[in-house]
């Protein structure tokens, strides 16, 4: 490896925002806060959070109508 080209590997330290933080190591040089982390994201704690998704296949049925979802077939014998 060459000498004096590759950046200092400091230490820093991540704050989630849940509230949790930890020390690792980077690059950067400094501190940073991430989104979501292991301790609350549900792969690693098992417990689902939901996005608020309320009311997109409502819209989408209420601007379609039941018309989108039939077969070709249905929507000429129904003419």
């Amino acid at each position: 490896m060459k000498d004096k080209i590759h950046p200092e590997y400091k230490e820093v330290n991540v704050r989630c925002a849940c509230g949790y933080t930890f020390k690792t190591r980077s690059t950067m040089g400094h501190d940073f806060q991430v989104d979501i982390c292991s301790n609350c994201h549900p792969f690693y704690t098992g417990k689902q959070k939901y996005v608020d998704t309320a009311g997109r296949v409502e819209k989408f049925q209420k601007k379609f109508g039941s018309e989108y979802f039939k077969k070709p077939a249905e929507k000429s014998a129904k003419k």
